[in-house]
């Protein structure tokens, strides 16, 4: 005999009575039913405990289950930040290092810019000699050469002392009929060889540098 709706206690089972005794005894029959009962109610004990037993373990699979996965998540957020504090240590290591190699070529360029305007400045100082040197070097050239010019143009005999005895001077051969005459200008120009080569603009220029 079973009854779902039958709990059993330890106080029911010390209160339980059997009836009236039969020579002395319990009545046989009240104590089947008490023992079935007993026995059922043990049976639906054992399987409510073998499904809460089933359920716990289950529980407990589940809960090490989220404990390796909140380990391992912890483990992937440990190892993240540690990645992100390497990568951060290397990003810093790295921009230090192209800074600091940016200043060192800057300083090789400018060394080098420096380098490059002494040389030009050397370069500029020697052609400024070699012109300064040139010009006096043409215009002592000029200046001979416009002596030897003048020197061309004095007649003859002019550097001689005046009171020397002067031989008389031949007799002038028959004159060739005259030329018209030429302007006054003209004829300063064939007196005077000189005025016939004109100067140029540039020479005029060094000579009075």
């Amino acid at each position: 005999m079973s009854d779902e709706s039958f709990h059993l206690t330890p106080l029911d089972i010390r209160r339980f009575d059997f009836g009236s005794r039969a020579f002395r005894g319990y009545d046989a029959q009240k104590v089947e039913d008490f023992r079935n009962q007993v026995a059922d109610e043990l049976e639906r004990l054992t399987k409510l405990n073998q499904e809460l037993d089933q359920k716990a373990r289950g529980f407990h699979e589940q809960l090490r289950a989220f404990r390796e996965r909140d380990k391992a998540l912890n483990d992937a957020l440990v190892s993240a930040q540690q990645l992100r504090a390497e990568m951060k240590e290397q990003a810093d290591k790295e921009a230090q290092l192209i800074l600091r190699e940016a200043r060192a070529e800057a300083d090789r360029m400018m060394d080098a810019a420096k380098s490059e305007i002494r040389r030009l400045e050397g370069e500029l100082a020697a052609l400024d000699k070699s012109r300064v040197t040139y010009i006096a070097q043409l215009r002592a050239v000029i200046e001979r050469q416009l002596a030897e010019l003048s020197a061309m143009g004095t007649p003859p005999g002019a550097g001689r002392a005046s009171g020397a005895a002067a031989a008389p001077p031949p007799p002038p051969p028959a004159a060739p009929p005259a030329p018209p005459r030429r302007a006054s200008g003209e004829a300063e120009a064939a007196a005077d060889p000189r005025a016939q080569m004109k100067t140029p603009a540039w020479l005029e220029s060094l000579v009075k540098e």
